[in-house]
């Protein structure tokens, strides 16, 4: 598994690990590193097998594999406690932490994420599976922005989302890496479970999400004990990319809630290095 580590390096400052979609790979997190390197150490990190973390996803894999593998990963770096910030995928990768691996968390934020799978969310899952078996990568790769970004969005950036589809289709996870994971993430459950993940636990949703309709996030906050809720009203699916200037400030805010004052700034520094 490839990961990067950056920012503050006071011997108080916490650890915030950021762990991308379906997409998997780091680069998702581009707009919020500087702002969070400021005040915590962050690490970022390539799913398995997908981006720089190569390797073949197995049938029958699951979210609790996914969730294992970033406990190993916190292992490896010496982290016994940090907050996980997941976007959809990652952040169902985080709830299946904070039920396996509790003591690991000192908070969650859920973007854009559920419990149960939403039948809109099933109903376009299945349009891009369709599109990746019947139709090849790029026609999935093309398709894909129209569910994480608005309209208006979309339009404005047209160059920019140009270069990125074919970056992606020259970085492609694999098709069948990514029919395991998009199974593995249809398949989960923690409808029966929420009431015991007692991990302080932000749901942020989006009111224009064609993939993850907000509603998901309301009642996943609603059944967690600890759980709150933050709603924004433009953005789409991947709001933390298209209204940053909004996204930023509240994860800041919640995340601050738990960092000591001396650990609040400092001169970030990077340095990466691939695991094998």
């Amino acid at each position: 598994m490839f990961y990067k580590i950056s920012g503050n390096t006071s011997p108080t400052a916490q650890t915030v690990v950021l762990s991308s979609g379906l997409g998997g790979v780091h680069s998702f997190w581009k707009p919020q590193l500087a702002m969070l390197e400021q005040h915590f150490r962050v690490v970022v990190y390539d799913q398995f097998g997908t981006g720089a973390s190569q390797g073949t996803i197995p049938a029958g894999y699951r979210m609790e594999d996914m969730a294992d593998e970033l406990a190993g990963l916190l292992n490896t770096l010496k982290i016994d406690r940090c907050h996980v910030v997941g976007h959809a995928l990652g952040g169902i990768i985080g709830l299946h932490l904070a039920q396996r691996y509790p003591a690991l968390l000192e908070s969650l934020v859920v973007i854009n994420g559920w419990a149960t799978l939403d039948s809109q969310t099933r109903r376009c899952f299945q349009v891009r599976q369709d599109l990746l078996l019947n139709t090849g990568v790029e026609a999935y790769v093309r398709a894909q922005p129209l569910f994480l970004y608005p309209a208006d969005w979309l339009s404005a950036h047209a160059e920019l989302l140009e270069q990125e589809q074919t970056h992606q289709v020259e970085h492609f996870q694999g098709m069948e890496n990514l029919l395991h994971r998009l199974q593995a993430l249809m398949s989960s459950d923690l409808s029966g479970s929420l009431d015991i993940l007692n991990t302080p636990t932000l749901a942020f949703s989006c009111k224009d999400d064609l993939l993850v309709p907000w509603h998901c996030s309301t009642t996943l906050a609603h059944n967690l004990p600890n759980g709150e809720l933050v709603q924004m009203s433009y953005g789409g699916h991947a709001m933390s990319v298209t209204d940053s200037e909004t996204f930023n400030p509240i994860l800041l805010e919640w995340l601050l809630r738990f960092a000591p004052p001396s650990a609040e700034s400092s001169q970030p520094t990077e340095t990466s290095w691939p695991k094998h």
